[in-house]
């Protein structure tokens, strides 16, 4: 998920995987106001609106419809369903990934939505919301390939992989020779070539392509144990708008709202 960044969405990956930066504005006000009270959804409530922070070039989680079209995506939607339950509108910051958190930081909005992914050393620094996404790393080979079963069934084989992707170490680790390559697109190209036996990368990005390829000449062979999970990231102490958030997103978990939305993007449901 990017956002360690995995080198998610090749073509769309590397994604793991930037957009003009924006003037400050907003409605982002200080989750500690003076004396150290909370006031970060009563900011939020008292403007009627929540900033948000995203890439606006980060398909199909945050983009540009037709190139210059309306903002949408899987994130997109998915916040706009939790503002919608809070009563507020939303205000979208878009925002390069590398001043993305220094935005946060800086108050230029509320939250970020862009596929964060949750690490011990973010959690360190900022506050999540519930997760809305999680998947695993998958390996992807060509549909006739039954040779390779499992992580371990790797070693020998050749991969194709992003050298500055965590799947290039975990290629490796498994023991697969590595073929460089610049993101998903080329690996794919290279898999269905026969020129590779296969390629690790994130789920979702698996399942963007055949979204929109529906590839049956490629499959998914063997998938991590461990997931990467992403949220919404807000600033430390932001406990009152991370409660709201969460109680919207259970909300549109249990009507069926979040399943929808995942459907719409990657035919699957990876909001759990």
């Amino acid at each position: 998920m990017k956002h360690i960044r995995l080198a998610l969405l090749g073509a769309a990956t590397a994604a793991v995987l930037a957009v003009t930066g924006c003037g400050a504005s907003g409605s982002s006000g200080s989750a500690q106001g003076s004396g150290g009270a909370d006031t970060s959804l009563s900011d939020v409530q008292s403007s009627g609106t929540l900033t948000v922070g995203t890439e606006g070039t980060y398909r199909p989680f945050s983009f540009h419809s037709a190139g210059n079209g309306p903002l949408t995506g899987y994130d997109i939607d998915i916040i706009n369903a939790v503002a919608a339950k809070m009563g507020v509108k939303v205000k979208f910051q878009e925002t390069q990934w590398d001043a993305i958190f220094a935005g946060l930081e800086s108050k230029r909005f509320d939250l970020i939505a862009n596929q964060v992914s949750i690490t011990d050393e973010r959690k360190a620094k900022y506050d999540f919301s519930a997760p809305y996404t999680v998947s695993p790393g998958v390996i992807v080979t060509k549909a006739d390939n039954n040779s390779i079963t499992s992580f371990d069934t790797l070693k020998g084989k050749t991969t194709a992989q992003s050298l500055t992707s965590n799947w290039y170490k975990l290629a490796q680790q498994s023991g697969a020779n590595v073929q460089a390559v610049e993101g998903w697109a080329q690996a794919v190209t290279l898999l269905k070539q026969g020129r590779v036996d296969a390629t690790i990368n994130d789920k979702l990005t698996y399942l963007d392509y055949q979204k929109t390829s529906n590839d049956s000449s490629i499959k998914i062979a063997a998938e991590t144990k461990d997931k990467s999970s992403s949220a919404f990231a807000m600033r430390k102490g932001a406990t009152a708008l991370e409660t709201a958030v969460n109680k919207a997103l259970e909300s549109l978990r249990a009507d069926g709202t979040l399943a929808k939305i995942s459907q719409k993007y990657f035919a699957a449901d990876v909001t759990k």
